[in-house]
């Protein structure tokens, strides 16, 4: 078995990985690392949740590690460090925060605040969305996982733009409502029990826009909104169709992107997504329809933010990097989530 370890385990992300992976068939979990107030404790005991599934306790936060993989749920610029700190130490790395995902120092600094020491870091990363990423995995010394916004999105919208049908000289307009596990742990006023609402945030300057733009190959505008529920994602994409194009041609779209893909329901008609169907799954729900007279497209993607937006790809990435089937401690794994 191969050997992990998880930094920022306490998390809602890094619990999501612990279960996950404690679970696994081809990976043992060798050590936990959470908040320095958190050492020396033990994982159920700061995660009930995870009673009888983890009988690890957190190591500190700067601990050293004898894992061949490291997995880091960790702030962006923590990820930086322990990321290029691990990768010089010949360890494989999986990030699921936003430090290598953009592929310049001058995007990283822009968008996320710091530059990394050397460029050649974020040249040679993996981006960690396998649904639109072909690539050899299993050569993969650092794959930085997609944002939980970005996936949403970009799966329905980016096969549209690969097919040629979308009008891409004409901004995507995107709307995505979030649970607020997206805003993390840390407890604020707008995510507590009694402030909570739908509102939304950051409009068109959320750090995910660029993102999707990068992984579509579309100029978008994003806007994000809290929603008054733990966790789930749902995605609404309205694009311009290429002139002459319609529901055939989508339909055709997103088939010959995902109909072999294990992640990806691809709807009936009239039948939506919702954050109730994929709650707790690794799964992302497609489905669209087409308004022929003005030639435009309305896509929804819907998904679990802690698992296909987070944790989840990252064991899927995990096994392919490994040469394992994408599904493998994730179809039987995700059918009850236990963190929230």
């Amino acid at each position: 078995m191969t050997r992990v370890a998880i930094y920022g385990a306490g998390g809602y992300t890094g619990a999501e990985l612990v279960r996950l992976l404690c679970g696994h068939p081809a990976f043992d979990v060798v050590s936990v690392h959470g908040s320095a107030d958190s050492t020396g404790i033990a994982v159920a005991d700061r995660l009930p949740a995870l009673r009888g599934v983890c009988d690890l306790i957190f190591s500190s936060p700067e601990t050293a590690t004898d894992a061949e993989v490291v997995l880091l749920a960790t702030p962006h610029e923590v990820s930086a460090r322990l990321g290029a700190q691990f990768m010089s130490m010949g360890r494989r790395v999986v990030d699921l925060s936003g430090a290598f995902r953009l592929p310049t120092n001058d995007a990283v600094e822009s968008v996320y605040g710091f530059r990394h020491a050397d460029d050649a870091i974020l040249r040679d990363r993996v981006y960690g969305l396998p649904e639109l990423v072909e690539v050899d995995w299993r050569s993969a010394a650092l794959v930085s996982c997609a944002g939980c916004y970005v996936t949403a999105a970009s799966v329905p919208l980016a096969a549209l733009v690969r097919a040629g049908i979308v009008n891409v000289e004409e901004p995507v307009l995107i709307d995505a409502i979030s649970g607020v596990s997206g805003a993390g742990r840390v407890p604020s006023a707008t995510t507590s029990f009694c402030e909570v609402s739908a509102t939304p945030y950051k409009v068109w300057s959320h750090r995910h826009e660029p993102e999707i733009a990068m992984a579509t190959g579309a100029t978008v505008m994003f806007t994000p909104t809290l929603g008054p529920w733990k966790r789930g994602i749902l995605a609404t994409v309205h694009a311009s169709l290429v002139d002459g194009k319609g529901r055939h041609d989508v339909e055709q779209a997103l088939q010959g992107c995902y109909g072999d893909a294990p992640f990806v329901r691809l709807l009936p008609r009239g039948v939506w997504p919702s954050v109730g169907a994929v709650e707790g799954t690794n799964f992302i729900d497609i489905a669209f329809e087409v308004h022929e007279t003005l030639g435009r497209v309305v896509l929804f993607g819907a998904l679990d933010n802690l698992l296909k937006g987070a944790s989840g790809q990252a064991v899927q990435c995990l096994n392919l990097m490994h040469g394992l089937d994408q599904r493998l401690g994730l179809v039987d794994c995700c059918s009850n989530e236990v963190v929230l």
